[in-house]
This record gives C-alpha cells, structure tokens and sequence, in this order.
C-alpha cells in the first residue's frame, strides 16, 4: 500500500504540474491571439460608430475566454487524478509482484535454501534484477556444496591419522607397544595432519589470491635441473627413471622461482606417485609462442577422459584410496594451478588410459623491467 500511494502521488504530482503549465501558458498566448481579433472588430465597429459596444463586446469575450480555460482546466483535475490513479494502480500491481516474488526469494536464500530460483516475469530491468538474483543464488549453492564437501573431505582426511593415533596411544597404554614404537607412529601420523593443515591453508590463499609474487628474470633450464636434481634419489629409489630435455637456447620467463619450483614439485610428485616401479617421468621445456612451457610427461596408467575436467578441483582424486595411501591431500594439483595463473600463466593436462599424462604449464618471457611494469 506505501509503494502505491507513492506512485499516486507522483503521478497526481505530474498531472498537476502538466494542469498548471497549460494554464500559465493559455493565459500567455489565448488572450493576445484573441486580443488581435477582437482589435479588429473594435476598429470595424468604431468606424461604424459603435465604439462603446465594441469595448464592451471586447471585455466581454475576454472574459469569457479566461473563464471558458478556467472551467475547462478545472474539469480536467478529476480526470488528471482518475488518470494518476490508474497509472499508478497498473505500475504498483507490476512493480509489488516483482517485489514480493524477490522479497520471498530473499527471505528463503537468507534461510540457507539456495537452491530457489526467480521467474522472468519481465523483459526489462525488473526481469534483469531476477535473473541476476538467479545467479547469485547459483553462484551461493556452489559455494555452499564446496563449503560442505570442504567439511566431509577434511573430516575424512583427520580420520584416518586421528584412528591411528588413538591406535598407538592405546597400544602404548596396554603395553603392546614400546614408548619408541609408539613415538614413532605418533610423530608420523602427526607430521601427516601437520602436511595436511599447511595444504589446506595454501590453497585456500591460492584460490583467494593472496599468495605473494616476487617475478624476476629466471633460466627456464635451471628450474628444470633445479627439480630434477632435488628428486632425482626419491625417483631412483622408487625405481622410475627422470629425465630432462630442453631447448637450446631458451628465452627466460618471468616469474618467482620458489612459486615454480613448488609448482614443479606438485607435478613431480604427482606423476612419481602414479608412474610404476621400471616407468619414466620426463621434463621438457620449449618454447611456445609469448611464453615458455613446461612438460611433466609419465609412463603411469593415465587418467580417464570423463576426469580429465575435474583434475584440478580441490580434493579431486581418480583413485582416492591409492591416494590416501600413498599420503597426497588432493590439493597439490589446485595449488599447481593457482600459482601458474597467478604468475600470468596457464597448465593443462592431456592423459590417455594406458599411455600415461602430460601436465603442461607456461610462463611468460621475460621482456625488460620497463614492459613488466
């Protein structure tokens, strides 16, 4: 009711604002446009001799004239009002719908249900407003399925380590383990939760943007060697053969060399963690374009093409349990990605089952401190 009696009176407002100008303005030029006519007649009937008739006939239709525009002008508020009514009825009817329709939606969304969605009642901005609050809501429920599934994937990544804590500690307790024993598994599975705590706090700085960059002019090569020669005894133990191929000479990129190692080493532990014992692992660098890329090509069993959009999601695993078991936190992929995008990169990966994958990321050149900025 406060929103119609608004819209009333602005448009009563209106009318009567539209009322007063045509009376100003028909009280500026009627009487001078009759003025000129009855002249006329006056100058014709004073040659005639009829001039006290004549100034009587002039203030006469003057008169008439003022009163005739007044009596019409004043006519016209009731319609002007009845006119403002209507207007004002049909356009709070329309806008009260649209508003009830987002009020409900509102107090729904305020309730936890993101799932509701507005109809496009209008082609218009009313229209616009609702399919904008559709994709607010959208973009809620996705937050909210991530904020749960975050809940469930670190409840179950805790259990596993927090059961064998209280495993040990029990052991410890009914004297089945040695305190040395014990120790040791405890130390363990607490450097686990430990590894899994600071993984979920860099990927939330990464997919927050909030992650530190400090660029300068690197060697794409020895980044590669770098890697090669910080892995090279966990691969040899494992059994898989690394190797590396780059161009000669490469241009050098721009970007923080810790971000890229780390990077790197997301990408090498991965594919050592999925190559099989007699397998190889092989780094490449070449140039492409604008930018440097990067290869991490293995000889593992490779990923199915339905996974292959999902494999930089946080906590996406194509073989969870193998993955849990070897330690990784399903993150190092995420973070992989986040860094490279936040350096003015991209990384893509391309797998065929049985013939392994290839992660492939870019960095740019490095171009003279005056083009960086």
């Amino acid at each position: 009711m406060r929103l119609f009696l608004k819209l009333f009176l602005s448009h009563l407002l209106v009318a009567l604002l539209a009322l007063v100008l045509l009376l100003l303005l028909a009280e500026a030029f009627a009487p001078a446009f009759y003025r000129g006519h009855v002249e006329r007649m006056y100058h014709a009937l004073a040659m005639m001799g009829g001039g006290m008739m004549a100034e009587a006939l002039r203030q006469d239709l003057e008169k008439g004239l003022r009163s005739t525009l007044t009596a019409a002008l004043l006519s016209a508020l009731p319609l002007s009002a009845l006119g403002a009514l209507l207007t004002a009825l049909f356009a709070s009817l329309r806008l009260y719908r649209t508003a009830r329709i987002l009020a409900e939606g509102s107090r729904r969304m305020a309730q936890g249900e993101y799932g509701i969605r507005l109809p496009l009642l209008e082609r218009d901005e009313l229209g616009e407003l609702a399919l904008h609050f559709n994709r607010l809501a959208e973009a809620l429920e996705k937050v909210e399925r991530t904020r749960a599934e975050l809940i469930g994937t670190v409840a179950h990544e805790l259990r596993t380590p927090l059961a064998a804590l209280q495993g040990y500690a029990e052991g410890l307790m009914d004297g089945v383990l040695s305190k040395e024993k014990a120790a040791e598994g405890i130390l363990r599975e607490v450097k686990a939760m430990r590894r899994l705590v600071e993984d979920l706090s860099l990927v939330s700085r990464v997919e927050a943007k909030a992650v530190e960059i400090r660029p300068r002019p690197l060697d794409p090569k020895g980044l590669l060697e770098e890697a090669l020669a910080r892995f090279q005894s966990a691969f040899q133990a494992k059994g898989v053969a690394l190797s590396l191929e780059a161009q000669d000479p490469l241009p050098q990129v721009w970007a923080d060399e810790e971000r890229v190692l780390q990077v790197l080493a997301n990408l090498l532990t991965n594919a050592l963690r999925h190559t099989p014992q007699g397998g190889e692992v092989r780094l490449r660098a070449f140039r492409q374009g604008e930018a440097v890329a990067f290869e991490v090509a293995d000889t593992g069993p490779g990923i199915p093409e339905e996974h292959l959009p999902h494999i930089f999601e946080r906590f996406y695993r194509v073989d969870k349990a193998r993955s849990r078991k070897e330690g990784g936190s399903g993150v190092g992929l995420t973070v992989a990605k986040g860094l490279v995008e936040a350096m003015g990169g991209r990384i893509f990966v391309e797998s065929q089952v049985g013939q392994g994958s290839r992660f492939t990321f870019t960095l740019p050149l490095y171009k003279g401190l005056t083009s960086q900025g």
